[in-house]
């Protein structure tokens, strides 16, 4: 079986800088809805599935999105020739979800929605969203975003958004047995962004594509070497804080959960930190 140690290496490296990612809660691009955390294991082989239901307003959907790891993945989707640990679907389908909206914000006439065809009712009372802690945005007097919607159906009809067993095994050989799931854990976003090649014929070729532009706005070749190089020590630097603070192998939770997976022992994971993968916690995802 894979060490404690393994296994943390393989989540410590998760992020390849193309499509493959440690997940993300705090997504800038997608309001978390909800979360979920599954472990698997059999043997030699251990894999971990990490559910994200959030509402994007660039795609118009809420997607439950499902993040991959482990050693023994198979059937990963690919982009660009390249594979990522990432596949999106959602528990409400594409006509449905059109049918409860009305220009990306509640239909104040939609009385229910199908998720996963079962029809659940919807609700426009704005006392009822209070009650449940969710602070409406209220870009329009009244009007109810979807995901202050999402979150509301999530707490009355959660089981109904979870992913399948064959959501969750899309990736993942069938013998794999299912040891462990959280609904909530303590979570640190990490990323490792990618610093820029600085030679000097890159940077005279990236300066050729837009040197019009670059010109016009008063950069030489030389201020965008300069430019380059500054934003790559700003990487580097924010690289090294994450590295040092967020890896998942930095702090207790994964050195918990990789223990447990090691040896199948569920006993090993006993959190002393406080669970944050509540919506509440991450205000900024969903941001841009």
């Amino acid at each position: 079986m894979a060490t404690t140690e393994q296994i943390l290496h393989t989540l410590d490296h998760s992020n390849d800088n193309y499509y493959c990612s440690f997940v993300s809660l705090g997504h800038p691009y997608s309001y978390l809805i909800d979360a979920r955390l599954n472990l698997f294991r059999a043997d030699e082989q251990w894999a971990i599935v990490v559910e994200r239901l959030g509402y994007n307003p660039r795609g118009g959907s809420i997607e439950l999105e499902l993040f991959y790891y482990g050693n023994c993945l198979i059937n990963l989707e690919e982009y660009n020739n390249r594979y990522t640990n990432y596949y999106g679907t959602s528990p409400i389908e594409w006509e449905d979800y059109l049918a409860a909206t009305a220009e990306e914000l509640l239909n104040p006439e939609a009385t229910t929605i199908l998720v996963r065809g079962t029809p659940i009712a919807l609700t426009h009372d704005l006392a009822a969203y209070a009650q449940a802690g969710i602070e409406l945005v209220e870009y329009e007097p009244g009007r109810i975003t979807m995901d202050e919607a999402g979150r509301l159906l999530v707490r009355d009809h959660a089981a109904l958004f979870r992913a399948t067993d064959q959501e969750l095994y899309k990736s993942l050989p069938k013998h794999l047995q299912k040891i462990l799931v959280l609904d909530e854990w303590h979570h640190r976003d990490f990323h490792q962004s990618r610093v820029v090649e600085a030679t000097g014929s890159t940077v005279e070729d990236i300066y050729k594509t837009s040197q019009q532009s670059l010109e016009a706005s008063g950069l030489s070749l030389a201020g965008l070497a300069a430019a380059i190089q500054a934003q790559n020590e700003r990487t580097t630097h924010q690289n090294q804080e994450a590295w040092e603070n967020d890896r998942p192998s930095s702090y207790e939770t994964w050195q918990q959960l990789a223990h447990v997976l090691a040896t199948g022992d569920i006993s090993h994971y006993r959190p002393t930190l406080a669970p944050n993968t509540h919506w509440s916690n991450w205000p900024d995802s969903g941001s841009l």
